[in-house]
């Protein structure tokens, strides 16, 4: 099968078409507007591509996905998260997760990473088209803040009851495993089961993501899309999954 190539009114191929070699690629080119964005997350697609190549969206089968009461924290990450939740509720804990307060921050800050996360699709058109999204409140981020300092975090996309995660980045030792233990909190209290990684890592895998096909995938997504979604907005978030309303730091 050859690979499908889209021009701008185009619409996406069913994705069982997706290639083989390379594995889950589904079709090339079009654009990043908000409306085809929709499209693709809806239809279980996304795109992932780097600079200097056309933008290519992708299917997976397998799909990596990290079903929220399947995470499983380090014994020493345990230990960190009560010691946070035991000091939230004095105004002077060293140790504050926060939702939507620096997007802008944490997308940077996600493309700029090295290491363990791949950083470097995420290109500056995809950064402007993923800041349009969280202005119209699809896209979000997560952030752990230390001593008054951003440390770490992550961001998405939340669709009804699904939470689609696009990447992380550390700049202190287990931030970014501190928000997505947070996100997790957040999404249980309201009702999201699965969080999408997208692809499959070591790390994802140490933190209890596993692979799912892609008919399970998209039979998870017929159901979550339609449902209602957790009630973001920018605040502080609490261990037990509350969000309480703050100003917006950045």
């Amino acid at each position: 099968m050859n690979l499908i190539w889209l021009n701008r009114d185009t619409p996406f191929p069913p994705v069982d078409f997706a290639l083989d070699d390379p594995p889950g690629l589904l079709a090339a080119g079009g654009d990043l507007s908000l409306p085809r964005l929709h499209a693709a997350y809806r239809q279980g697609i996304f795109p992932w591509y780097s600079e200097g190549e056309p933008i290519l969206w992708w299917s997976p089968d397998p799909r990596m996905v990290l079903a929220c009461d399947g995470f499983t924290p380090s014994h020493s990450l345990r230990k960190r998260l009560r010691a946070i939740a035991r000091a939230e509720a004095d105004t002077r804990a060293p140790v504050e997760l926060r939702v939507d307060t620096a997007f802008d921050t944490v997308i940077e800050a996600c493309a700029a990473s090295r290491g363990s996360q791949i950083g470097t699709w995420i290109t500056p058109p995809l950064r402007r088209a993923y800041a349009d999204w969280h202005r119209a409140g699809v896209a979000h981020s997560v952030e752990t803040w230390i001593d008054g300092r951003l440390a770490g975090g992550l961001y998405g996309v939340s669709l009804g009851a699904m939470f689609f995660g696009e990447s992380m980045f550390t700049w202190q030792t287990d931030a970014s495993k501190i928000a997505l233990a947070y996100l997790v909190a957040f999404l249980s209290r309201h009702g999201v089961r699965w969080i999408d990684c997208q692809q499959q890592t070591a790390h994802l895998a140490r933190l209890g993501a596993r692979p799912v096909t892609r008919a399970d995938f998209m039979a998870h997504l017929a159901r979550s899309i339609p449902a209602a979604g957790p009630p973001w907005r920018a605040g502080r978030l609490l261990h037990d999954g509350r969000l309480v309303a703050v100003a917006r730091a950045a």
